[in-house]
């Protein structure tokens, strides 16, 4: 039975206070994008922002932009592919769907691939990278926040350049879900762990799940559990490290935020690592970075950063 560690790094990074930042390990650094704080009127006059933030240890960090070209967000797609990081999509809290795509080869220069996905409107889907293409999964419109058909999706799209979409499945046997980072790729395969739905005017009470999910092709998906062993939730972090996938934190029902964290090599069983030091949130901002877990921000509201690794 292997045994984990968290260190914390910082209580205090140079970064204000956010949650539902793109988080992305890139060049051999950790990317933080954007965010949501509607306390914060400085950093966040429209609630969320565009700040691009980097950092080779989770200690020392640079602002790289402090307003990136795409229009302020947080909870959108965020992936690594063909040597870029791309934001793919976005929220709703600006009053209309974010449907673009964007680009950049080094966190400084952004391009905007485009403007008008053919899968929106939508927000809170899953996003990963996935043998040579982009991928979006799930998701929903919001229609109290910005104006649009009530839809709950459960589709799978894919694009090798972000510019042309597909889509390879129009309702996929996990049913309509999202709520941003319960998605991952492990085993030469998708997995989609536990989500939900927001509720909306017309359906009120929110869905959360703790089944598990993979397909080698977005089309052919199969059921690895229905009940995992962590409680359902949404707003969590996914993550692949020391060859297992992991579950951490969350917003569960009838608790708030979660601080739990969970790892499992098969997707089936599932161990707890005791004692988590850092405190419950959800919508954090999750990396596998220099052999580490990375676990920083989240709505907490609080601009830590913990690193987890392996014991010897």
């Amino acid at each position: 039975m292997s045994t984990y560690r968290w260190t914390k790094v910082t209580e205090n990074a140079p970064f204000a206070a956010r949650d539902g930042a793109g988080a992305l390990a890139f060049n051999n650094r950790m990317w933080l994008l954007g965010g949501w704080n509607p306390t914060d009127n400085i950093f966040f006059p429209k609630v969320c922002n565009s700040e691009v933030w980097s950092t080779a240890d989770g200690a020392a960090w640079k602002l790289e932009l402090r307003q990136a070209p795409w229009e302020c967000r947080h909870t959108a797609g965020y992936a690594v592919h063909r040597k870029k990081m791309w934001i793919i999509g976005g929220d709703c809290i600006q009053g209309h769907y974010q449907n673009d795509v964007w680009s950049t080869p080094d966190g400084a220069g952004w391009k905007r691939v485009h403007d008008h996905v053919p899968w929106g409107p939508r927000c809170l889907h899953s996003t990963v990278a996935f043998k040579g293409k982009l991928w979006i999964m799930g998701g929903q419109t919001l229609p109290q926040y910005a104006p649009a058909e009530e839809i709950f999706y459960s589709d799978v799209w894919n694009s090798v350049d972000g510019v042309k979409w597909k889509r390879v499945t129009e309702n996929a046997p996990w049913g309509p879900r999202g709520m941003i980072g319960g998605a991952a790729v492990f085993k030469g395969r998708m997995w989609i762990l536990g989500g939900g739905t927001y509720d909306t005017p017309k359906k009120p009470k929110r869905k959360y799940f703790n089944d598990v999910w993979s397909s080698a092709d977005g089309v052919k998906w199969k059921c690895h559990t229905k009940s995992a062993q962590w409680p359902a939730r949404q707003y969590h972090d996914v993550a692949v490290f020391d060859g297992r996938l992991w579950v951490m934190e969350g917003y569960c029902r009838g608790i708030g935020n979660m601080n739990d964290v969970w790892h499992s090599a098969d997707g089936v069983n599932w161990e707890e690592v005791p004692g988590t030091p850092w405190l419950p949130r959800h919508a954090a901002s999750a990396f596998v970075h220099d052999d580490a877990l990375w676990m920083m921000a989240g709505n907490n509201l609080t601009p830590d950063v913990w690193k987890l690794t392996r014991a010897e």
